[in-house]
């Protein structure tokens, strides 16, 4: 247009500084500006402020990029090729890809985000446990995510209902002595229909953890890892939780077997006894204990007996250290859920 720049910011109306600023990328075009520049050039303002938004976000990727850079040793941190493998995570050919895929798997946008969240416990409602003291506190918050993730899609026949729920635990120990093939989805559709999400997230390799309990929302989340695969762990483990969610507080997590210090034992023990009554009353070990001898036709008669299984029955007794640990291995068989 054969203007100065000078005669241009005396036509806007703007400092020389001002307009040398944008020319240089140190300034921003405002939409005043835009409207000022239209009326000098006859260029639409929305022509100015779409250059504008491009570079502002050209200079916030490029911002962007340099995090991810930073970030790579906290990438590295992370089990990514065995979480590619378990299709948590896109593969990726470069450290900073990795790291973008980090940030999206969490729902974060920097790695300090990630560190508030697990391990300052800066959002104490949701999280109010730090997994600073877990020997991996990188792969744990992976496996709890995963977790979140699949509650997310779980589908829910109801809200929350306890009163439901107390009523459903003979349906679901009724799930446990029928020892059905697909008794783990049967299982999950009771704990729907009382309004509670039950998921199976496998183990990663350094995040030995038996389950968690937490909730999101008003929703009761049961995370299983069926790390061990014995049939009387899997359910000491899910009636457990369920103690958690009936006996405990919506803001707690609780993280089972974890190594996680400051969790209250008190309500760890609270929900082991839980647990331990519905598979197994007091009342009924006691007198299953007068036996003294406990072959293979006791163990059947007194599961039909008490109304429970014979993996529970030997368990108890390895629990209380009456039997060795290889006895009675062919009441308790092994389970896959995930």
């Amino acid at each position: 247009m054969e203007m100065s720049i000078k005669e241009f910011a005396l036509r806007v109306s703007k400092p020389d500084k001002t307009i040398f600023a944008i020319i240089n990328g140190s300034s921003s075009i405002t939409t005043e500006m835009a409207v000022s520049f239209e009326s000098v050039t006859k260029i639409p303002a929305s022509f100015w402020l779409k250059k504008q938004q491009l570079y502002d976000e050209y200079k916030v990727r490029k911002k962007k990029e340099e995090d991810a850079k930073a970030s790579i040793e906290w990438m590295r941190q992370f089990p990514y090729a065995e979480m590619v493998k378990r299709k948590w995570i896109p593969s990726a050919k470069t450290p900073e890809e990795r790291v973008r895929h980090l940030f999206e798997f969490f729902g974060v946008s920097t790695e300090k985000a990630w560190a508030d969240y697990y391990l300052n416990q800066q959002l104490r409602v949701s999280f109010r446990i730090s997994l600073s003291s877990t020997k991996d506190p990188h792969s744990m918050s992976a496996w709890l995510r995963q977790g979140e993730l699949q509650a997310k899609t779980a589908f829910l026949k109801s809200s929350y209902n306890e009163k439901k729920l107390k009523a459903t635990l003979s349906d679901m120990k009724q799930i446990m002595v029928d020892d059905k093939k697909d008794f783990f989805s049967e299982l999950r559709e009771l704990c729907s229909a009382c309004g509670m999400v039950l998921i199976a997230t496998p183990n990663l390799s350094k995040a030995p953890i038996n389950g968690a309990t937490r909730w999101i929302k008003d929703t009761p989340i049961i995370q299983l890892s069926g790390r061990y695969k014995g049939y009387d762990n899997l359910w000491f483990n899910f009636f457990h939780e369920i103690g958690h969610i009936l006996l405990h507080g919506k803001k707690e997590i609780f993280l089972e077997d974890a190594g996680i210090y400051g969790q209250d034992q008190i309500k760890e023990q609270e929900a082991d006894s839980f647990a331990s009554n519905i598979l197994l009353s007091k009342s009924d070990e006691r007198e299953f204990l007068k036996n003294k001898f406990f072959p293979k036709e006791v163990i059947i008669e007194s599961a039909k007996k008490y109304h429970t299984h014979p993996a529970i029955l030997v368990g108890r007794l390895k629990h209380l250290k009456i039997i060795k640990y290889w006895e009675g291995q062919e009441f308790n068989k092994h389970v896959e859920i995930c």
